[in-house]
């Protein structure tokens, strides 16, 4: 579904992605992970065709992302793009824009209404929905911008953390299920950033690491574990980002004594 070729981009004269390669097949749940400032909201945005990549190409279900206007919208029409910050028109109703949304990706208006109602009712948004986005909370905000990237049906999402936001726990749920839900039916393919270790645990297939502006891992928990010989997702990460992260702890408590 996702093939990433030779990709790499620089800000001014500072490189953030070198030379990255990697392929997600459908119905898999990836999940990008990375210190602070690694890129990978870069790499996120150049799969959703937001950025163009300064060298290197992105093929979505075998179209190269911006080879030419109609590749382009085909590509669109199969994906859908959550950010880490969304825009939302606050002056419509959180209804108005879900259904709008909706028909952009052509689904039957029937659907879309029953889809719309359920969304609201799983992520408690059922007082919400007939008022304006601006009476929202910061955290139902995030909830709306979730409901819009599923309200879309579309087979692959791009989600830039997804849990973080202000979500409450029971929405923490209600998402991970979902996506859970939906790679494991075979359908749908989601590639996610995420720093939550106890949600990738149990949500994702495979986890690709970012360090140094490359790809330094791309392999299941599992391969990852028995790689680095270390049992939980915190400190594979450190092992193979950051090896001293252990030690400098240790170090941060050994206070030179007066």
């Amino acid at each position: 579904m996702i093939n990433v070729s030779n990709v790499s981009h620089h800000y001014g004269v500072r490189p953030v992605l070198t030379d990255i390669n990697f392929s997600v097949p459908m119905g898999k749940l990836v999940t990008v992970m990375g210190q602070n400032g690694v890129g990978k909201s870069t790499l996120l945005g150049i799969i959703a065709g937001i950025i163009s990549p300064a060298h290197g190409h992105v093929e979505i279900n075998g179209l190269i992302r911006r080879s030419s206007e109609d590749a382009e919208l085909r590509i669109r029409k199969q994906m859908v793009f959550l950010p880490d910050h969304p825009w939302l028109p606050e002056f419509m109703t959180v209804r108005e824009w879900l259904m709008a949304i909706g028909q952009l990706y052509d689904i039957e208006p029937s659907h879309l209404m029953d889809h719309i109602d359920r969304l609201l009712n799983l992520f408690q948004l059922v007082e919400k929905g007939d008022s304006p986005i601006r009476t929202c909370s910061n955290g139902q905000k995030k909830k709306v911008a979730i409901c819009g990237t599923l309200v879309t049906e579309a087979p692959l999402m791009i989600l830039d953390e997804p849990f973080t936001g202000g979500l409450d726990p029971s929405g923490i749920l209600a998402l991970g299920r979902v996506l859970k839900h939906l790679a494991e039916s075979g359908k749908f393919t989601v590639f996610m950033a995420s720093q939550i270790p106890e949600l990738i645990e149990e949500l994702a297939h495979q986890i690709l690491v970012l360090a140094d502006t490359r790809v330094v891992a791309y392999d299941t928990l599992q391969n990852l574990r028995a790689k680095t010989g270390c049992s939980s997702l915190p400190e594979v990460f450190a092992e193979l980002v950051h090896p001293k992260t252990l030690a400098n702890i240790e170090n941060y408590f050994n206070r030179p004594k007066s």
